[in-house]
């Protein structure tokens, strides 16, 4: 079992201020951290960090989000192409710290809906752009893990089974999926029966709350959720998505309007605990 903090908590960007935050989550115990790729014209940021990270001995994910100008279901292959090379900078800022796994939504553009359903269409674009950089991944020697949102966040992919059919038509060893909880717990009839329904798919999950706050302190069915992961044989990164109010943009785009817990490094240590605690039993 291993365990990682996503640093969305804190910082939308990488830098020097990040320094102590690394020492405390490794102090603690993670064995990863998860970064967020957002600004991707300068690589030097991504290179101390992964000079920073390797001298603690923490591993990397990382997650990024695509917006309408680089969305992989849009119509115009201009937008499409744009898509792929985007990723494909992406994919390079987190080969400069060692990232093994980029996660986030990937499929399409996040808060952008056309006012119906999914189409065959943007089936058919999202899945060949979706090729085309899992060929730029495995180049980088990084695994795209495709998020599914709920229904409030996206259109495109918004179901486990959405997801696993989306990523077996793609067909690539470097795009898988991920399963997050606190998605999972808005859209999902059963945590368990989900999570095993595409378990050959999944490489990555997210610990994270139904109000985002504290794993284990709401109304996420955590039994659910880690029987069907410890059922599907799951081995990779049990980490943590959290957020709070300390960055306005963040707050606003993930809809955090109320202070959900305390103290960040509280939340930490909690979520750290839960996970250890459930993955023993």
């Amino acid at each position: 079992m291993k365990t990682g903090m996503n640093l969305l908590l804190w910082t939308t960007h990488v830098t020097e201020a990040l320094d102590p935050i690394l020492d405390d989550l490794k102090g603690f115990g993670f064995d990863a951290v998860e970064v967020p790729i957002f600004e991707t014209a300068d690589l030097a940021p991504y290179e101390r960090l992964g000079k920073r990270l390797q001298s603690l001995g923490l591993a990397a994910t990382a997650v990024t989000v695509m917006g309408p100008e680089t969305n992989p279901i849009a119509p115009d292959p201009k937008i499409r192409a744009a898509a792929v090379a985007h990723l494909d900078r992406v994919l390079e800022c987190g080969q400069q710290f060692g990232c093994q796994i980029l996660c986030g939504p990937t499929h399409s553009a996040i808060g952008v809906f056309s006012g119906d359903g999914p189409t065959s269409d943007e089936f058919k674009w999202g899945v060949d752009t979706l090729a085309q950089a899992a060929e730029k991944a495995q180049a980088r020697n990084i695994k795209i893990a495709i998020e599914y949102l709920n229904r409030f966040e996206n259109y495109f992919l918004t179901t486990a089974a959405q997801t696993s059919r989306f990523v077996k038509a793609v067909n690539h060893p470097s795009c898988k999926m991920m399963y997050d909880s606190f998605h999972a717990h808005i859209e999902e009839k059963d945590q368990k029966a989900a999570i095993l329904s595409c378990a050959s798919e999944t490489i990555h999950v997210h610990v994270s709350e139904n109000d985002r706050g504290v794993p284990g302190t709401g109304q996420v069915d955590w039994d659910g959720y880690f029987a069907g992961l410890k059922s599907s044989g799951f081995e990779g990164f049990y980490t943590i998505e959290a957020f709070g109010r300390a960055l306005p943009a963040l707050a606003a785009a993930t809809r955090v309007w109320r202070d959900l817990f305390p103290d960040p490094m509280a939340l930490c240590k909690e979520g750290l605990g839960f996970i250890k605690a459930r993955t023993r039993v």
